[in-house]
């Protein structure tokens, strides 16, 4: 099969389309013939060296597709299924092997695209909203980055549990995409202090949670707009990594509270990685929550989507299309 594999750490020209064995699926396992590969900033991440000193790996964590083969003591599924998948290593492929309670049914009538674009951002921004910080009626939530994939997902399920959004973007064009997702305020940082903006926006009262992708440039500004006993929740680093953090800054601020964490951790159960699939194929499939595909690109086009997403000229989300 064909598939897009690292041999070397570096820029997005490191990514080579290369023929490699087809996978077998083990016990528990499917394999899946991947129609549409979803890119992450995660990836990016993994080409540079930053996360793993092994190459020869193939990139990508989620996607959707049919279900090729099975292995033994596979349950729920049949040859033909439609699924998508997300926490499966090595998905910029033709085809991939997953466990099967990561292969996710695809609601009738949804579109590869679709689904393969709802599952990590999804299920991300589900855990974010549901459980880092359960959001609540009434509370005002700040969103970092809120044009991108996860960020308009949170604004989305953020509106959908009662709450009132900010979001921060880059530009105009960002910021249009996130007050369509339902963001009551937009602060492009590029042009307004957000630490101002947010405090004005609130009567100097706060927000209830900082949602935050970014990382070193806006994680003490961050602090400076929580309400007393307010969350942060910082899920990323695209400025680069938070390195030098005193805990006093938590009480000094209102006793606040900080969390970091990651959707491996609150989806590697079957129970709980199908539950929040589940929720989120369903809010997609009735309309509550809108997927938004910035472009599809072919497989083999996998540089040029690290580049756009480095460049940070992506509304929502990439996808890759194998060519079979």
């Amino acid at each position: 099969m064909k598939a897009i594999v690292i041999q070397e750490f570096g820029g997005p020209e490191v990514l080579k389309i290369e023929e490699v064995p087809l996978p077998e699926p083990g016990e528990g396992q499917v394999r899946i013939k991947v129609l549409a590969a979803g890119v992450n900033f995660t990836d990016t991440v993994l080409r540079r060296g930053d996360r793993s000193a092994q190459t020869s790996v193939i990139p990508g964590v989620d996607g959707a597709g049919v279900v090729d083969a099975a292995g033994t003591n596979v349950t729920g599924l049949k040859l033909g299924d439609r699924v998508a998948f997300c926490l499966v290593p090595s998905t910029y492929s033709e085809f991939v092997i997953a466990p099967d309670f990561k292969a996710a049914p695809i609601p009738e009538g949804m579109d590869m695209k679709t689904a393969a674009g709802a599952m990590t951002t999804g299920l991300t921004a589900h855990y974010l909203t549901h459980t880092s910080h359960s959001v609540q009626q009434g509370e005002t939530v700040l969103v970092q980055a809120a044009a991108s994939g996860t960020g308009l997902m949170i604004v989305q399920m953020s509106k959908r549990l009662g709450a009132t959004v900010i979001g921060t973007t880059s530009s105009h064009e960002k910021a249009q995409a996130a007050l369509e997702a339902g963001a009551d305020h937009i602060i492009l940082y590029t042009e307004k202090d957000f630490v101002k903006e947010v405090k004005h926006l609130t009567q100097d009262q706060g927000v209830h949670v900082v949602y935050d992708p970014v990382g070193k440039s806006t994680f003490e500004k961050g602090l400076q707009v929580l309400r007393q006993r307010g969350d942060m929740v910082l899920f990323g680093h695209a400025s680069g990594a938070v390195t030098s953090f005193e805990p006093h800054m938590l009480n000094r601020h209102g006793s606040l509270k900080l969390t970091y964490p990651s959707l491996w951790h609150h989806a590697n159960t079957p129970g709980e990685y199908k539950a929040r699939a589940s929720d989120v194929l369903n809010w997609v499939q009735s309309g509550e929550i809108e997927v938004h595909i910035d472009q599809v690109l072919p497989l083999e086009q996998a540089p040029q989507a690290h580049r756009l997403v480095m460049d940070r000229k992506v509304i929502g989300k990439i996808i890759l299309q194998p060519q079979h």
